[in-house]
């Protein structure tokens, strides 16, 4: 039993006693103990003086008498006002250590048969442009609260859902058309999907031309938007692709295999990977049959122009298109026959979306029109909706060809770890290819956890200058950290000196005391970070511990100990120190490096 559940119970148990009060365990306030005061773990008292109708610091040291003589690991106490701080015995935390040393899955709880089943969808990508930082920030997101919600015993299925039909890749169709001449990407040298994402753009610039040639025209801005021919072009090539249009159909099937092509690439770039991959054109179908049975059982409206629609004004919502009138379907729709599907092919108990602020309204429409259509699940589902990442020069717009596109970042990054290991000597030691995998592993190191550190709810500002720092609040200081407890481990070897994960006839210093309790906290780490999908709350604490570790080896020897028993036990505090700081940059999608 963890020492603050035991606390709890026990205060409950003296509660009752002392002043014939039944209190929750939920109302015991548990804390550690702050570092300027003495004790490990500290009771708020406060809430119960009404009932023992006393002061808080008699209150608080009856309490205290009590559990001294119920809970042998509590070796004494102090009364700080309403705060009563106890101090646990050393005992207690050696054999903490030696559990969590012993235990390779520490802090990790496996899925059983009973597990419930959650799905998560991330990246979501379109087909008209490759992959840039906002998605860089929505897959690390993604993957880790996938790997956490595994960590907390769910079965978890990681799934994507490709943008690859709709009026963004009719657009890039065009502009192939129109002024592509014959580009592929291997006649190109680029990628698949930054050549179509070139064409985007390429839409765009001619685009806004036609409509300032319009209004110039006499045309209103809302007119030219409309009637300019270019949007005219891209919307009869939906129609036709809807329509099975075999000429239409070849080209987007060429396109989206040049863009996947991309994709692929860069997802083994970034280090995260999908269970099932969906694809919009396979699901919008369905979506619309959806829509078209909520039509005739009259759930939903259709208007003279034979547009549908479904009036959410009840719910305190707007009224939302659901088929366009040429029978073309918007993104709503597609996400109810994708939702739909899924659910036929896992039955999930629970589905996350990660997808970004500006959607919070759309997946408040579609939990009531799922809810609506009958599907009961629906209206469970959870959308983790994160903040938008922005750079000093402001936010990024694909179509005008203004983003930090993610093969280049990756590749900036992995040169900003070469140029700063090499500056310092870091890696003089290692040969080229060993050299090579660190840099990279570095580099998207440094990139996860500066995304992922942050609360994900935040906006945040992007500076890769600040991601790499060696003693900075950073990936990289956790894998050099990481990298140096590997090599006193190795250098332990070398000398055959062992890991005591007893300890026995060892005094415990404060600072190695305040090592063991960041250890006992893992567990509950972990656990939190599931509760609340936060990637954050493991990145801070394994920043937390390195950085309490780094102290500990600065102020004690390890390996040159002369006590034996003393040093092993240093040993064995290096080597669970090590064990966590991985699991849990893991559950971030970080690699840790052995050396560095």
């Amino acid at each position: 039993m963890k020492i603050e559940t035991l606390i709890q119970q026990t205060t409950k148990s003296a509660l009752r006693e002392l002043y014939n009060f039944t209190a929750e365990v939920s109302e015991i306030q548990i804390q550690y103990t702050r570092k300027d005061q003495q004790g490990d773990i500290t009771v708020v008292v406060f809430p119960f003086i009404k009932v023992s109708k006393k002061s808080p610091e008699k209150t608080a040291g009856e309490i205290g008498h009590f559990l001294m003589q119920k809970v042998n690991v509590v070796k004494s106490f102090n009364v700080i006002k309403g705060f009563l701080n106890l101090e646990i015995g050393q005992n207690y935390w050696i054999d903490c250590l030696a559990r969590a040393c012993s235990d390779e899955n520490y802090g990790i709880t496996a899925p059983d048969e009973k597990a419930e089943t959650v799905m998560i969808e991330y990246s979501s990508p379109n087909t008209n442009k490759p992959l840039h930082l906002g998605h860089i920030r929505n897959n690390f997101l993604g993957f880790s609260i996938s790997e956490i919600l595994k960590a907390n015993g769910k079965r978890v299925i990681k799934t994507n859902i490709v943008n690859d039909r709709g009026i963004h890749i009719c657009k890039s169709m065009y502009a192939w058309l129109k002024w592509g001449n014959g580009k592929t990407p291997e006649n190109s040298g680029l990628k698949g999907d930054h050549l179509v994402g070139r064409f985007y753009v390429e839409f765009d610039k001619h685009y806004k031309a036609e409509i300032t040639e319009l209004i110039e025209k006499g045309f209103s801005k809302e007119e030219a938007e409309s009637k300019a021919p270019s949007i005219l072009a891209a919307r009869e090539l939906l129609v036709k692709w809807e329509a099975n249009d075999a000429e239409t159909l070849n080209l987007w099937n060429t396109m989206n295999k040049w863009v996947y092509k991309g994709f692929d690439i860069t997802y083994k770039k970034l280090g995260v990977d999908f269970d099932k991959i969906y694809y919009e054109s396979e699901t919008y179908l369905v979506g619309k049959e959806e829509v078209l049975r909520g039509v005739k059982e009259g759930i939903f409206h259709q208007k003279e122009d034979n547009s549908v629609w479904a009036d959410l004004t009840e719910e305190g919502l707007d009224q939302k298109i659901l088929l366009r009138s040429d029978g073309t379907s918007v993104y709503i729709t597609q996400d109810i026959g994708t939702a739909k599907v899924r659910y036929n092919d896992y039955r999930i108990d629970k589905m996350v979306y990660v997808v970004g602020n500006e959607q919070i309204y759309h997946f408040q429409i579609l939990a009531v029109l799922l809810d609506k259509l009958g599907f009961a699940w629906g209206k469970d589902l959870f959308h983790f909706s994160y903040g938008m990442v922005e750079l000093p020069s402001g936010k990024m717009k694909s179509r005008e060809g203004t983003v930090v596109d993610a093969d280049d970042l990756i590749e900036g990054m992995v040169q900003v770890a070469r140029d700063m290991s090499t500056e310092l000597g870091k890696l003089e030691s290692l040969s080229k290819e060993e050299a090579a995998d660190t840099f990279r592993m570095i580099a998207l190191g440094a990139l996860k956890y500066y995304i992922l550190k942050v609360d994900p709810r935040k906006n945040m500002m992007f500076n890769p200058e600040e991601s790499i720092d060696f003693n900075g609040h950073t990936g990289t200081f956790i894998q050099y950290t990481y990298a140096r407890i590997k090599s006193v481990l190795r250098k332990a070897g070398e000398n055959n000196i062992s890991v005591n994960k007893t300890a026995d006839s060892i005094s415990i210093s404060p600072k190695e005391k305040d090592l063991l309790v960041r250890i006992t906290l893992f567990p509950g780490i972990v656990e939190e970070a599931g509760d609340n999908y936060s990637p954050a709350i493991i990145a801070n604490y394994c920043y937390d511990l390195v950085k309490e570790y780094n102290q500990f080896y600065h102020e004690h020897s390890i390996l040159s100990e002369p006590d034996e028993n003393q040093r092993n036990f240093r040993m064995a505090l290096s080597e669970t120190v090590a064990g966590i700081v991985k699991k849990g940059m893991n559950l971030l999608g970080i690699e840790m490096p052995e050396r560095m």
